[in-house]
């Protein structure tokens, strides 16, 4: 029987659980040890085992776990991705500006706000209600592959958004890769195993995210820059 105290301390479990996720894979911040988190983790699993009625998609035990696919789908993007364009010399870039004065219908200087390109792979994410129900890569723009069992296993995306006043349907694109550090230590383990290593963190990224089987990717040090 599933009691009101039962399903107040499941909520518990779930606000803690995401909490912690959220200080060690985002802030790199952790508050709490590891046996403890993994104290909490292992109470939510056994109440869900037992009232597996009561497993939600945005549980934290959720993030691996369904069965490998037989292929991806495809979906259409409801806003097309478009792709960036690429500047190779001064004349390209003051071409740039122009073209952005023209669209803005201004005259005069323009402050810009630069960074270095994440060399990885961009993914399209939507929540409706603040829980996440798609991952997507680009693809051509206008369809891409269906990833959402993959993208559920990094853990610094977050399966229901924390806070409030979110919009029902929100759509979140960025960039998924993989950092120097994470790259050079997965291409040591390929190699301990026997098997071959990546050319680069991109192709590794890429591989990654199109992997079947979710318990590939989630044993992968990808991350995520949202912009």
């Amino acid at each position: 029987m599933v009691t009101k105290a039962l399903r107040a301390e499941l909520k518990q479990l779930h606000d803690e659980l995401n909490q912690y996720n959220y200080q060690y894979y985002v802030l790199d911040d952790p508050t709490v040890p590891d046996v403890e988190y993994d104290r909490l983790m292992a109470r939510l699993v056994e109440i869900e085992q037992l009232h597996p009625e009561l497993i939600s998609a945005d549980s934290p035990s959720q993030r691996v776990g369904a069965k490998p696919l037989d292929s991806f789908s495809q979906v259409e993007h409801e806003v097309p991705m478009l792709s960036l364009d690429n500047v190779f010399d001064e004349a390209g870039l003051f071409d740039f500006n122009r073209k952005v004065q023209e669209k803005l219908d201004i005259s005069g200087d323009i402050d810009y706000v630069c960074e270095p390109k994440l060399d990885g792979i961009a993914v399209s994410l939507l929540y409706r209600n603040g829980l996440l129900v798609r991952g997507a890569t680009r693809g051509d723009g206008r369809i891409g592959e269906d990833i959402t069992q993959n993208v559920r296993t990094i853990r610094s995306i977050p399966l229901s958004l924390i806070g409030r006043g979110y919009p029902k349907v929100l759509e979140v694109r960025g960039e998924i890769y993989i950092p120097k550090q994470g790259f050079e230590q997965l291409n040591k383990t390929m190699l301990a195993e026997g098997g071959k290593p990546f050319a680069n963190p991109r192709n590794a990224a890429a591989g990654s995210l199109r992997q079947l089987d979710s318990t590939i990717t989630a044993q992968r040090p990808l991350e995520m820059c949202s912009y």
